[in-house]
């Protein structure tokens, strides 16, 4: 859910500085009881209305392990998706290698069932 704009939030602190009631602020604003009590909260604790920046999680793959990944696959191609994991001891699923390996600009399409025989049935 996207963070309330800081107009709606300058609006929400106005009216409860004129004493307006919860339910009259959340008709004429649009949001609910719970988004007025946080704002009128945090402007009470903090003396500020604006929302916190929302910035992502931190991935837990440094620039150096980026190398490394780089390195190993460059060094070994053939490499399938779940050794790569486990020769780095990556903290990553295989979907998150392949989603990290785009942002790279790599594509890996090695998975151990396409190592089978073609006629050899799964």
């Amino acid at each position: 859910m996207k963070p309330v704009s800081n107009d709606k939030r300058e609006n929400i602190i106005a009216a409860k500085q004129r004493k307006e009631s919860v339910e009259q602020i959340k008709k004429w604003i649009n949001v609910s009881s719970s988004t007025i009590s946080r704002v009128w909260n945090k402007f009470l604790k903090t003396g500020s209305y604006e929302a916190i920046p929302y910035t992502g999680r931190k991935s837990d793959i440094t620039p150096q392990k980026d190398e490394e990944i780089k390195a190993t696959i460059k060094e070994k191609p053939d490499i399938t998706a779940e050794e790569l994991i486990e020769k780095l001891s990556l903290n990553l699923t295989t979907s998150g290698l392949y989603r990290r390996l785009s942002k790279m600009g790599l594509s890996f399409k090695k998975r151990r069932c396409m190592l089978m025989d073609k006629n050899e049935k799964m």
